[in-house]
């Protein structure tokens, strides 16, 4: 199976920012809450591979479906440009920008990089987080 990987870069207690890697090349910025010990709702995945596959919701359209993550279900990736659109998902953007002036780096042209990573990215993959 092909395997995305995801580069946590940093963790500031409020937010989690990394970058998303296929066969080398960078495709997205990530955007993720603080680990809070894997709490529901309120923390990140733990680094870990994951199998993703893709999934269709009325809510978010075509999506990823990050499946078997311990203690926690419908962990997606998914358009987002803030940490708090995230309960736990994955947000991924193009680049990383202050957007809403709170002095913490949100994500922009979502819909866009989830357009490209749909087109990009196999029906099924590893994730890697790291």
């Amino acid at each position: 199976m092909e395997v995305v990987r995801l580069k946590r870069l940093k963790d500031d207690g409020n937010q989690t920012l990394g970058q998303m890697w296929y066969l080398g090349n960078m495709m997205a910025v990530t955007l993720e809450l603080p680990y809070k010990g894997n709490q529901n709702r309120i923390s990140c995945i733990p680094k870990g591979t994951y199998k993703v596959v893709r999934r269709k919701s009325p809510k978010y359209g075509e999506h990823f479906h990050i499946l078997n993550v311990p203690s926690r279900s419908y962990i997606l990736i998914h358009n987002a440009n803030y940490y708090y659109d995230l309960l736990g998902c994955i947000g991924v953007g193009m680049n990383f920008a202050f957007i809403n002036k709170d002095a913490l780096l949100d994500i922009t042209s979502s819909r866009d990089t989830m357009k490209k990573l749909l087109k990009e990215l196999p029906q099924e993959f590893n994730l890697i987080i790291e």
